[in-house]
Order: structure tokens, then C-alpha cells, then sequence
């Protein structure tokens, strides 16, 4: 595979990015606010440009912002199309949204041939677009096939979905039941008396939203506040509360020529909500604990209730846990006709025990960060350079200072399609991420608060002004990888360095910099 998600030789033609991170795969389309705030991310997927393609989005992507990426990367912003068009995703009152984005996609394309639909989750509305299209899902051969892959993977984007498998296939789990919302305060009361402290999840959530944290107490527990999300009839998953020391997860795509791991990582969580990542896994989580053996159904009961039993081939840390776990459910869903890619989210208690979270059937918040960091890293190595008007951002040469790494190394081969990116997998299944390996930076994403509210331009001014922005010729510094911030203050960025130590210079100086007023 050359990177990219498709397993056979890609259609001439465009390629439409459907950027529907307003997808009822994560959450109920009920949930109009958690979905709005989704949908403020979808701009980073103009890192997954090739000429000739079109972006279709929920949201405006910035002008100064989309010839910033697109220099980065070597495309150039007039060769691209974006289309923002918020009524061409799924919605509770829009059953066929994708209606209007065929018709848009038809109008700038004038006649250009399209080669595939590539989508951030496979859904109805992705299979839609792609049928009205008369062309196949990436990296599927027909929208049929994406269509019959719909089910496996809704029932992977829930969390008794995942439970059910990963037990099946022989992954460590937190105690815990599912259950209807009516069962919700009778599964809390009987897992507070076993473990002292749980957590409640709904079904279908991400990024820590609806987590509700509960520990024993005088009162009973009556589930009053619990979050609306998924309405009467909807599923709950009751779990003890791991001690957790680290978030992980291991990203992984599947299909029919196999499953493989692609990278690896610790997530930065606050309060159980996702904050940003950092990759590879570092090496003081990826060498601990481990799949042992596993622990004992808990209490008598049956291995689809409590714990399930460790893969015992597999030692020698976190990161191969993880890993094995991937290629297990990685050929459970290939099994089931899905193809694409995924990712599991775990935890590593503080005596170094690893247990399974949940599955991530789609692309997720770190698939485009890496995408752009392999593509970032290959045309650093080939010396390139960034394309001219980038509205700021540093070309070869440019900006660069001394910097607080030196440069990266080549990448093994950008991301060429929309995939997680190539030159990525090599640590992850060798050691899954004890540190980069050769050739391969190391990277991070996050978010910082600035002093008050810039334009693109000028926070990207600021970074060069302070040598820190990302510089092609020397293959690291920090990225403004999703554009301008909704509320003018708060910026996610990247930073990709040689190792973590430079990652955390970059971290501690971007900080530094955006502490200042303007």
C-alpha cells in the first residue's frame, strides 16, 4: 500500500472529500450543539488536498488558512475547490442531504471526471453522495460495497458494540454493564459497591461527551442528571472507574489485503474529554504493563459482563497490547465487510494494567493531523520547498533560526490520498511507539488561548516573527492546523520536531509567545 486507504489502483479523476463530521455515527443528530462544534473542525481536511480535488464542508474554510495549507503541502490553493454547504450533511429533518452536494460537486466540476468519494465516517449520506455521483467510496469498488458496510460499522461507533466485540476477542475490559436509561441508577449502584467509583457513557458519544463521573455516597445515586442524549430507549454503558496514569490508542486501517497499524500515541484529556495527542507513543507508556494473562471474570459472572481475559501471546508492553488488539478487531470488522480505517482508545491504570475503551470506526481527530505530518515530512525530505503565496507561512529557507530541534528526516512517502499517511506504521509495528523511528518525527497537537483575537495571517506572522513557525527546510516547527479558532481565541495547533523533547521546547515557547499581548 502506498499510504492511502485504497487497496487497488485509484479512478482517474477528482476525488471529493466529504468532510461530514456531522454524522449520527458519533452521536443522535439531536444533539445540535455537540454536532455544531464538530463541524467547527472540518477545515482541517484541506490537508488531504491534491490538485483537482473538491472539499465539501459543513463550514467556511478560510482564505488565508487554505493558501497557508496548501503551500505547506505543495498544492496550489487554485487548483482546489472548496464547497460550504451545512445542508449536505445529515440533520434529524434531512434524510437525504446529499442530494445538494451532488448537484454542487456536478456545477464545479463542469464535466471533470470524479474518481471517488473519500468521507470522514462511512455513513448513509457519504453512500449517497457517492451513488449520486456514479462513483465508489474510498477505498471501497462500489458504493454497494460501502453500503453493506454501514451496519458493522455503526455498531463498531458504539460503545456496547465495541464492548461486545472486544470481549468476544479477547481484550481486557473495565467491569460493566449496558443498559436501557430506566437500568442506568441500578447498574451505578451495583458497580459503586463493587468498585468505589464509576463512570457512565452514553452509547454513541465522542470526545468525552455525556461522560457522567460518579463515586459512592451517602444518597443513592438517581440518574436525575443525566444527559439527555439518546432519549428514553437509549443505550448506557455503566463501567468502573480504571485508575487511569495514560489515555493511549493505536490507529489502524483494515481491509481486505490485511490490517496494519499505522501510528500510535497518548491522548491529553481533561476531566475525560480529548485535548490533543502526542505520537509516537512515548516510550515511558510503551514499554509498561501489558497484556498479562488478563484478570478472572469478576464476581461469577459471565465474560460479556465483567472483565474479559488478555490475549496471552502478547507481552511486552502497552504498545504491542495495542497493536494486537487492533489486528483483532481489525480483521473482525474486515470480516464484516468494512474497510478503512480505525483506531482504539485505551487506558493504562497506575499499576500498569491496559484496558480496551472503546473502537473509532472512521477517521478521527489525530487521522488528519498525522496525514498532514507524513505530507509535511516527505516534502521537507525531498527539498521541495513550500509553494510560493502562502499567506505568511515559511518557504524553504524562510524563517527558519536556529529552532529548538534540528531538522527531520525525510518521511518514507507523503500521504498521497486520505489516508493516515505512510512512513507511519514502521515503530508502530516493530514497537508501537517507543519513539520515532528513522526518518519518522515526532508530533503533537493541542490547543492554546492567545491574549486577544488575531487574524490567520497575523498569528502565522507571530510564529515566524518568534521562530517557531513550521519551516520547510528544516522539517519542524508549529503548524495552525485547523484555521482560524470560532471564538478568535483559542488555536489548535501541531507541532512536529525530531523528538518529544523538541516537541515539548516548541510547546513550552508557542505558550510563551501566545502569553503575550499583542
Amino acid at each position: 500500500m502506498d499510504g492511502t486507504l485504497e487497496s487497488r489502483p485509484e479512478r482517474p479523476g477528482s476525488r471529493v472529500l466529504y468532510a461530514n463530521l456531522v454524522s449520527d455515527l458519533a452521536v443522535d443528530l439531536d444533539e445540535r450543539d455537540v454536532l455544531s462544534a464538530w463541524a467547527e473542525q472540518a477545515p482541517r481536511e484541506v490537508w488531504l488536498l491534491r490538485a483537482g480535488d473538491v472539499l465539501v464542508t459543513p463550514v467556511p474554510v478560510d482564505t488565508a488558512f487554505l493558501r497557508y495549507s496548501c503551500a505547506l503541502i505543495g498544492v496550489p490553493s487554485d487548483s482546489v475547490s472548496v464547497l460550504t454547504l451545512p445542508e449536505a450533511f445529515a440533520a434529524a429533518d434531512r434524510p437525504t442531504p446529499h442530494r445538494t452536494a451532488v448537484e454542487a460537486v456536478r456545477a464545479v466540476l463542469g464535466g471533470r471526471a470524479v474518481s471517488g468519494v473519500i468521507p470522514t465516517a462511512l455513513d448513509g449520506a457519504a453512500v449517497g453522495l457517492a451513488r449520486g455521483l456514479g462513483v465508489p467510496v474510498a477505498p471501497y469498488a462500489s458504493a454497494d460495497q460501502a453500503e453493506a458496510a454501514l451496519e458493522p460499522t455503526r455498531l463498531l461507533n458504539t460503545k456496547a458494540g465495541f464492548r461486545q466485540a472486544a470481549l468476544g476477542l479477547g481484550m481486557r475490559l473495565p467491569d460493566g454493564r449496558v443498559c436501557r436509561r430506566a437500568e442506568v441508577a441500578g447498574a451505578v449502584a451495583e458497580l459503586l459497591a463493587s468498585h468505589g467509583q464509576v463512570v457512565v457513557k452514553p452509547d454513541r458519544s465522542a470526545g468525552g461527551h455525556g461522560l457522567c463521573f460518579l463515586a459512592a455516597a451517602a444518597e443513592p445515586w438517581t440518574g436525575s442528571d443525566l444527559a439527555t442524549v439518546g432519549g428514553p430507549e437509549g443505550l448506557w454503558i455503566v463501567e468502573e472507574r480504571i485508575d487511569v496514569a495514560r489515555s493511549v490508542s493505536v490507529q489502524m486501517e483494515t481491509g481486505p489485503d490485511g490490517t496494519r497499524a499505522l501510528f500510535s500515541g497518548e491522548m491529553r484529556t481533561v476531566a475525560g474529554c480529548f485535548t490533543g495527542y502526542l505520537s509516537p507513543l512515548p516510550a515511558d507508556v510503551a514499554g509498561v504493563g501489558g497484556t498479562d494473562g488478563g484478570r478472572d471474570e469478576v464476581g461469577g459472572r459471565g465474560r460479556d459482563e465483567g472483565r474479559g481475559r488478555g490475549r496471552d501471546e502478547v507481552g511486552g508492553g502497552v504498545g504491542p497490547t495495542l497493536v494486537s488488539w487492533g489486528r483483532a478487531l481489525g480483521g473482525f470488522l474486515a470480516d464484516h465487510g468494512y474497510a478503512g480505517p480505525f483506531s482504539i482508545d485505551a487506558m493504562v491504570s497506575a499499576d500498569g494494567e491496559v484496558f480496551a475503551g472503546e473502537s473509532n470506526v472512521r477517521r478521527t481527530a489525530t487521522t488528519t493531523p498525522q496525514a498532514m505530518v507524513a505530507r509535511l515530512t516527505a516534502v521537507a525530505g525531498s527539498g521541495a520547498g513550500a509553494v510560493a503565496g502562502a499567506g505568511g507561512a515559511p518557504g524553504a529557507g524562510a524563517g527558519s533560526g536556529a529552532g529548538p530541534g534540528a531538522g527531520a528526516g525525510a518521511g518514507a512517502g507523503a500521504e498521497a490520498g486520505a489516508g493516515a499517511g505512510a512512513g507511519a506504521g514502521a515503530g508502530v509495528e516493530a514497537g508501537a511507539g517507543a519513539g520515532p523511528g528513522a526518518g519518522e518525527p515526532a508530533w503533537a497537537t493541542g490547543r492554546v488561548r492567545a491574549p486577544g483575537a488575531f487574524s490567520f495571517d497575523e498569528a502565522v506572522e507571530r510564529l515566524r516573527a518568534d521562530r517557531i513557525g513550521y519551516d520547510v527546510s528544516r522539517g519542524e516547527g508549529v503548524v495552525l492546523y485547523a484555521g482560524p479558532p470560532p471564538d478568535g481565541l483559542t488555536w489548535r495547533y501541531a507541532v512536529i520536531a525530531r523528538d518529544h523533547a523538541a516537541v515539548a521546547r516548541y510547546e513550552e515557547l508557542l505558550r510563551s509567545s501566545w502569553a503575550r499581548a499583542r
